[in-house]
């Protein structure tokens, strides 16, 4: 076990960095993108990526590529929205997507404009359909990026902290410990698990706040009708 991580390690790290973060923030680009972030998993390529990290100079090029590359991926999916988001949405691809996830993201966005867009970040399908669908609204791009600014910075600080810290701790596990490797898997385990669980727990909040948002919006139009027929 020790050996085949060793030998992940040092595989990363052979890599060039500028090259190595230069993969990180394509493939976290094109995770924020339509369509092309349902598979590509760049949340996944970040954290092997940050494996490599060796000292803070490297945390901070990796961080700034990770997070210029979600800026850029999130920023396209607005354009694209405001440019062909209706056209997007009613193609046949936009229908694979499910009228149910468009109509979901309709609602959050409407109903919790910036708050949405942060939220989304973290969330599967969302964080591909959000951006797209803010761009098809009346938001403006500078309420957009604020939101996203802040969303990014957090994600990509946790996921290159993680791989960094993950590394480290295994250096110190596998050379104190016999069991060592055993354990550091344990704890990369009980990690996977408990992120797993903690973005299951966001999502029931979105869900909540999505029906919550429905709820707002059928009792607007409910009232408008009552002050038509009067």
């Amino acid at each position: 076990m020790t050996e085949l991580i060793d030998w992940l390690i040092s595989t990363v790290q052979s890599v060039d960095p500028l090259l190595r973060n230069l993969i990180a923030g394509l493939a976290i680009m094109l995770e924020t993108s339509l369509f092309v972030g349902l598979v590509i998993p760049g949340d996944t390529v970040v954290i092997v990526a940050s494996t490599a990290v060796s000292n803070w100079f490297d945390f901070g090029w990796l961080l700034g590529a990770v997070l210029l590359g979600s800026l850029i991926g999130e920023s396209l999916g607005f354009l694209i929205g405001r440019l062909f988001g209706e056209k997007i949405r009613f193609s046949r691809l936009g229908q694979k997507l499910g009228e149910s996830n468009w109509q979901l993201a309709d609602t959050f966005v409407e109903t919790r404009g910036g708050l949405a867009v942060g939220i989304s970040r973290f969330l599967p399908v969302l964080h591909s359909l959000v951006p797209v669908t803010a761009g098809m609204t009346r938001m403006k791009y500078k309420v957009f990026i604020r939101w996203t600014v802040a969303a990014c910075a957090i994600w990509a600080s946790a996921y290159v902290g993680v791989g960094y810290a993950a590394r480290g701790a295994y250096e110190q596990l596998a050379g104190s410990l016999k069991f060592g490797s055993l354990i550091f898997v344990a704890i990369a385990v009980a990690l996977t698990v408990l992120i797993h669980f903690a973005k299951k727990r966001l999502e029931r909040k979105a869900e909540q706040l999505i029906a919550e948002g429905e709820v707002a919006r059928a009792s607007v139009a409910g009232g408008q009708e009552s002050e038509t027929e009067v």
